[in-house]
């Protein structure tokens, strides 16, 4: 946990070699199933990058930070995820940050649980992360460090930062040993309150890839075949929860089947989440993690374009019909020389020109989507401050008439 505190600072210093820190004039807030910015819906593109804080901890490596900020800027990308704490206010780009990881990568939830260990505190699995009260301490001990440190070059605080978007409480949150759910369940609205008492300002989501439980029982026939622990409906129900996310790695999930299959199981599954969030949750969906991999047997360009043609479009048919879903976050983006950092869902913006040519046209069409609505929004204000003017002269032009 130091070791990650440590890293995020130095992510955050980017700034004083060149790397500007402008605020975003407001916070993005819900209303409904949409997110708002400065009244009006907010539609967004966006991308993955866990690896921010790593390259903005080695000054030899900065640069590519500044890179892909710039880069994706260009494309239209406006929001970015990453595990840990960067600024990406001068290029326009709001981001999410996940405040611990499911996984062993970075020091997950495992490491959490052998800190108490170290601590004398005998823990069987690392589920125990969920129940355990001094892991439970000490994952609120770094939330509230990471909440409320202020910025060293602007002076504002992590929670009073209109740059940030939302907050992820973990990301891909998993309990193999309580797959009803009731586990995660209870963390989640337990630390969904402790973030809010301290930040009230940002959005939070709870990090989930979307799968149905036992609150839903019928919704378990979209599953890709397996449980973690967790409750797509549920576990989105809680207070504190601002939106709901969905994963979704096809080929992973359904390796053993052909694409066909596992480009039908996708629609599905993302048409069913859309349905769910609008007529069930009320609240905004972000597909915050899709991609498909290099080094799937078989693989071409060719399919990973179709698949992110799906996404798209059910996320584009959604926002301009005024439906659930905000946006979606690819995985994963690279800059230039960061081979070491391939993991075969990595998108390269000067390296793969079919598949930019699709996010860049998403892009375009969602920041239209959220130009429209704003047009509409302020010609509808202009038809109403009209009307008020109108009554108002008329109501004058009575009352002199009446006087004579």
């Amino acid at each position: 946990m130091k070791l990650l505190f440590l890293f995020c600072i130095a992510l955050l210093s980017v700034g004083r070699n060149g790397f500007h820190v402008r605020a975003q004039e407001s916070f993005v807030r819900t209303r409904g199933t949409h997110f708002i910015l400065n009244g009006s819906p907010f539609y967004a593109n966006g991308f993955n990058a866990y690896w921010l804080m790593y390259m903005a901890s080695d000054p030899s490596q900065r640069s590519k930070v500044t890179s892909a900020f710039q880069q994706a800027s260009a494309h239209g990308l406006t929001i970015a995820r990453s595990w840990a704490f960067s600024d990406g206010g001068r290029h326009g780009i709001r981001l999410i940050f996940s405040l611990a990881n499911n996984y062993d990568s970075f020091g997950g939830k495992k490491q959490y649980v052998q800190w108490a260990r170290n601590q004398g505190q005998n823990l069987e699995s690392d589920d125990t992360f969920f129940v355990n009260p001094v892991v439970n301490r000490y994952y609120k001990n770094h939330v509230k460090t990471i909440l409320t440190r202020r910025n060293s070059m602007t002076g504002i605080a992590y929670k009073d930062d209109p740059t940030i978007l939302a907050w992820e409480l973990m990301n891909e949150a998993r309990c193999l040993s309580d797959i009803s759910g009731k586990t995660i369940q209870a963390w989640i609205t337990e630390m969904a309150a402790y973030v809010k008492s301290i930040d009230s300002n940002h959005l939070l989501e709870a990090g989930l890839e979307g799968f149905y439980g036992e609150s839903s029982p019928q919704k378990q026939q979209f599953n890709p075949g397996f449980q973690v622990g967790t409750d797509f409906i549920a576990n989105n129900q809680i207070w504190g929860i601002d939106f709901a996310t969905v994963h979704s790695y096809p080929d992973q999930w359904l390796s053993g089947s052909n694409y066909e299959t596992q480009l039908s199981f996708l629609g599905s599954w993302l048409n069913t989440h859309i349905q769910d969030a609008e007529t069930i949750l009320r609240k905004p969906l972000l597909l915050a993690e899709f991609g498909n991999s290099w080094k799937d047997p078989g693989f071409n360009e060719y399919q990973r374009d179709m698949l992110f043609n799906t996404v798209y479009n059910s996320i584009y048919a959604s926002a301009r019909r005024g439906g659930a879903t905000v946006g979606g976050l690819f995985w994963q983006l690279l800059a230039e020389g960061m081979d070491s950092y391939r993991d075969g869902y990595e998108i390269v913006l000067t390296q793969n020109p079919s598949t930019v040519n699709i996010i860049t046209q998403q892009s375009h069409k969602l920041t239209y989507l959220s130009r429209l609505f704003a047009r509409w929004r302020n010609i509808e204000k202009l038809k109403r401050a009209r009307s008020i003017r109108r009554a108002q002269w008329l109501a004058r032009t009575r009352g002199k008439n009446s006087g004579n």
